[in-house]
């Protein structure tokens, strides 16, 4: 369970980086390197990046051990 966490972390800093880069510059780096926002492929990015944010979910509201 823990690489599927990883996974969907590094999913989340791709979607974090992009809307930052959208907010500043107006730049959609996803989209420029995979054919413009529309194409299939930026479209699987997107729709990977919103599933990442929702398998994430559960990790919000589980009770870790605290380190010392």
């Amino acid at each position: 369970m823990q690489t599927f966490y990883k996974i969907c972390l590094l999913l989340l800093i791709v979607g974090g980086v992009n809307w930052g880069l959208v907010g500043l510059f107006q730049f959609d780096l996803v989209g420029w390197l995979l054919g413009g926002s529309t194409s299939v492929w930026s479209r699987i990015v997107f729709a990977l990046v919103g599933l990442a944010a929702l398998g994430c979910i559960p990790n919000l509201f589980s009770e870790e051990p605290e380190e010392e």
